[in-house]
């Protein structure tokens, strides 16, 4: 199984091949259709990933120990929790599948 850096990385070498001027159509295609399918593939493992984050950082419930020595549950307002912003990719980062020639 390939690790998400190492479809990162085939997607760049993929991204790179599309943008030489002596591709043939058919070449560009099939590359295209290979970097299309990779991309989808890492934005489902992303999804997942945010998931995981977004169940452990909106964990409701947290064990606190006080000091008898008892458990007490926490329990985490609406005005305690914040929803994380995961921005991954700067818009200057993001492909747009054209050309700059």
């Amino acid at each position: 199984m390939k690790t998400f850096e190492d479809n990162l990385q085939r997607l760049e070498e993929l991204t790179s091949a599309i943008k030489q001027s002596d591709i043939s159509l058919e070449d560009a295609l099939k590359t295209f259709e290979e970097g299309i399918t990779l991309a989808k593939k890492m934005e489902k493992d992303i999804d997942e990933m945010e998931g995981k984050i977004q169940i452990l950082m909106n964990a409701k419930d947290l064990d606190v120990e006080n000091s008898s020595g008892d458990k007490k549950e926490k329990k985490a307002s609406k005005k305690d929790s914040v929803e994380p912003a995961l921005d991954l990719f700067t818009p200057s980062e993001e492909v747009t599948g054209t050309r700059n020639s």
